[in-house]
């Protein structure tokens, strides 16, 4: 029964190892880093970090690399289980391993921690305006990106279940945040009393 399970489980890896093969073949088959379409994505990746590096308010430069940390990683993580589940994919990647690069690593986080940062400044309320930000991205944005052929969905993935991916993102990232900040102000309250 083990050595059928490690058996299973070794099948598997192949699978995965042949597939990331596969996409690595696909990418230079068809010189996908020739395409406009490839330096659209790498513009996507680029550009944004151009404009954090001059937009961000380096007063709260730590307290807002950690949030957009946060959308990064959470974003990578509903973005790699919806990539390996079948229901979304980028036919054109920066890195054929890391198909949803442009957007996981830089566009998304970028765009969310430049709204944060404006609630913040302005005293607006984070969700409306945050909820708003996923809204366009996942009926706006993702169609464009569709209709460019820059993302695919598959199945009976839909722009609503993206928005609701987005909406998990943006709330448990603040929720991280957060609960960050009060650990922060817990602990330097804690030891200025002492």
């Amino acid at each position: 029964m083990e050595e059928n399970r490690i058996k299973e489980f070794d099948h598997i890896v192949k699978m995965g190892k042949e597939g990331q093969k596969a996409l690595n073949h696909y990418w230079v088959e068809y010189s996908i880093y020739t395409s406009f379409e490839y330096w659209f994505m790498v513009m996507l990746f680029i550009i944004p970090l151009i404009v954090l590096f001059f937009k961000i308010d380096k007063r709260k430069i730590f307290f807002m690399g950690f949030y957009g940390y946060s959308i990064h990683m959470l974003f990578g993580y509903i973005d790699l289980y919806n990539k390996n589940s079948g229901l979304l994919n980028y036919p054109f990647p920066m890195i054929p391993m890391v198909p949803g690069l442009s957007l996981d690593s830089s566009f998304v986080p970028v765009t969310f921690m430049l709204v944060y940062q404006w609630t913040l400044n302005h005293k607006k309320n984070y969700y409306v305006y945050t909820v708003l930000t996923a809204g366009v991205l996942a009926f706006v944005f993702k169609p464009l990106l569709i209709g460019l052929g820059l993302f695919r969905l598959y199945g009976s993935t839909n722009n609503f279940f993206l928005f609701v991916c987005y909406l998990i993102v943006i709330i448990l990232a603040k929720v991280i945040t957060n609960v960050f900040l009060w650990t922060e102000s817990k602990f330097n309250n804690h030891n200025h009393s002492n």
